[in-house]
């Protein structure tokens, strides 16, 4: 392990990542994203992303865990007076921050896999939502996230921590628009199966088994017309109650369910 870089004052590097917490143009142009959290941190470094930075309190014990992670990361140590590091945080405390770079644009899983499951989430507004998309996408089996249109950074601090690392465990991949996606579908021979509260097929009545490309619509607007058109199907999440829609969020958590459910018995 390096010795650790010592920044007791708001200096130049302070700066950059504080900025990284709000100013997504920053982000982008520098390349990196703050990190928190002891699962994020080590699925980040377990999935071999590039740390460059490990920002912990300066002259403060660190626990065995913390240790493991800077020998490991091979990051640079930084140690920061724990007022600093209190700011940059998103609690009160943090053993741990890592600074990590955004990966080089990961492309869309091949065509090999007869349960290729991939979702669309198009134009989310949410950070928030993108993130706990991520994270139920990794959990029912999901080989990757396309994010497309004009939509928040999955790399934003609130995506991050919402996917509670599994950002760090299957591609997410910006797409503009459908003309960016389309082509692959084709040749990979997916169904694209769109959600809509209008959908013409109750989900657990549509067959999810084979390749599935899986449309998730705006939180406010749905789907574009130019998605709705595109699918093979719209399928509809029926409820009851008061509630007259789902978050947009919750939806897909319901469809990957159900697909992850009959593929199971399939």
């Amino acid at each position: 392990m390096s010795r650790a870089v010592r920044i007791s004052t708001r200096n130049a590097s302070f700066q950059q990542w504080q900025a990284l917490l709000t100013n997504r143009n920053k982000r982008h142009r520098a390349g990196e994203f703050l990190v928190q959290g002891v699962r994020p941190i080590s699925l980040a470094v377990d999935h071999g992303w590039e740390i460059r930075d490990l920002i912990h309190p300066d002259r403060q014990s660190l626990s065995s865990w913390a240790r493991d992670i800077l020998e490991r990361s091979g990051a640079r140590p930084v140690a920061m007076s724990p007022e600093l590091v209190a700011e940059l945080a998103d609690k009160d405390s943090a053993e741990l921050i890592a600074v990590v770079a955004m990966p080089a644009a990961p492309e869309l899983p091949s065509f090999d896999d007869p349960h290729l499951l991939v979702v669309v989430f198009d134009r989310p507004s949410t950070p928030g939502n993108i993130g706990t998309l991520i994270r139920s996408a990794d959990a029912f089996g999901a080989a990757a996230v396309v994010v497309t249109g004009h939509a928040a950074d999955p790399f934003d601090p609130k995506s991050v921590r919402a996917s509670t690392g599994s950002l760090f465990a299957l591609p997410v991949i910006a797409a503009d628009g459908p003309d960016d996606v389309l082509p692959w579908a084709a040749r990979a021979g997916v169904q694209l199966v769109g959600t809509d509260e209008h959908g013409a097929v109750d989900v657990a009545d549509h067959d999810l088994t084979g390749p599935t490309m899986l449309l998730i619509g705006n939180e406010t607007a749905g789907l574009s017309t130019a998605w709705k058109n595109a699918a093979d199907v719209l399928v509809r999440i029926p409820i009851t109650g008061a509630a007259s829609s789902l978050n947009a969020a919750a939806a897909a958590t319901v469809v990957l369910y159900e697909a992850s459910r009959q593929r199971s018995r399939a």
